[in-house]
């Protein structure tokens, strides 16, 4: 078993692996956690709060969530720190202390990648689709490499920019194969009618 011990950033959203996450930095434990992450080339953890808010006393986040390493910052016009980060690894979490100065840190054991497995024809339509969202998407999304032949890469990216709701991602989040979890998102369009 591969565990780490990493800072967690709790946010009421939930990170895919592969994933862009811009962010605005201004609490001191954030900045702290973000200075020695570049000094270290090292990863935090993204976790979607269950209890709790973003700012202030440290919230209780869900059991599962992913690393994010940190590929871009700037000073933002507000004078604020600004970062972009990308998700690489699911992990669990084995442990949590609160630090003194509130930063939450974790022992987490970390999951497998999802294998790269070819895209069934039969959501040959959500890549129709996810290519119109991406379009639109924004810059975050302008240099993300693109893997519309890979079955997780598609539904990680359908997930990020559907508008579902931050429960079900988390569930979708914690499905280990990709197959189950593009059949389980094509289902819930079917439902919608936009597929």
């Amino acid at each position: 078993m591969n565990t780490i011990q990493i800072p967690l950033f709790p946010l009421h959203t939930v990170l895919f692996p592969g994933g862009p996450l811009p962010l605005r930095i201004f609490e001191a434990r954030y900045l702290d956690m973000v200075s020695q992450c570049l000094q270290t080339d090292s990863g935090f953890g993204v976790c979607m709060i269950s209890h709790g808010r973003e700012v202030g006393a440290p919230a209780s986040t869900e059991n599962m969530g992913v690393v994010a390493r940190i590929a871009d910052w700037h000073q933002r016009h507000d004078g604020l720190l600004g970062i972009t980060a990308i998700g690489v690894q699911r992990f669990r979490i084995a442990s949590v202390k609160v630090q003194d100065n509130q930063l939450t840190v974790a022992r987490v054991e970390l999951l497998e990648n999802d294998p790269v497995i070819e895209l069934p024809d039969r959501y040959l339509p959500m890549v129709d689709m996810l290519m119109r969202l991406i379009d639109s998407a924004g810059h975050h999304y302008a240099s993300l490499p693109r893997h519309y032949g890979d079955a997780g890469w598609v539904s990680y990216r359908l997930l990020e920019l559907l508008p579902i709701e931050m429960k079900q991602k988390q569930l979708f989040l914690e499905m280990d194969d990709p197959i189950a979890r593009l059949e389980e998102l094509f289902q819930m369009l079917e439902g919608m009618q936009v597929v």
